[in-house]
This record gives structure tokens, sequence and C-alpha cells, in this order.
């Protein structure tokens, strides 16, 4: 992705109701912000740090609230 090149955020398909939603773009790299607070925050994970993330929630590693 080049520097300039506008980032494409989408809504966490496991997002809850009432304004408890994460926004994710698949960049390099990868990033995270609360769709509460656009301007805010961000986390970045590398592609393989992100994977391993999503695939412990998916296993129950990381079980969710």
């Amino acid at each position: 992705m080049h520097p300039d090149s506008p980032i494409t955020w989408r809504k966490s398909t496991h997002s809850g109701s009432g304004g408890q939603c994460v926004e994710v773009a698949d960049a390099r790299p990868v990033r995270v912000r609360d769709s509460k607070d656009p301007d805010g925050p961000r986390l970045e994970f590398s592609p393989t740090a992100w994977q391993s993330f999503v695939t412990a929630v998916r296993t129950g590693e990381l079980p969710t609230p």
C-alpha cells in the first residue's frame, strides 16, 4: 500500500450494538480503532501478529467477554 493511499476501514462482524464497535484496516501494518472515536488512538499490528490474535480468539484461546 502506498503511504498516500486512503485507508479503508471495516467494522468487525462481531462488534456488538450499543456503540461497542471495532474497525480494522487491512493495511500494512494492520490497524485497529474504536469506531466511536475514528480520529483517536489506533493500534498497529504486523499481519502475522494480527492473524495470531484472530486465530486465538476464534479457537477460544482468548475468550471474548
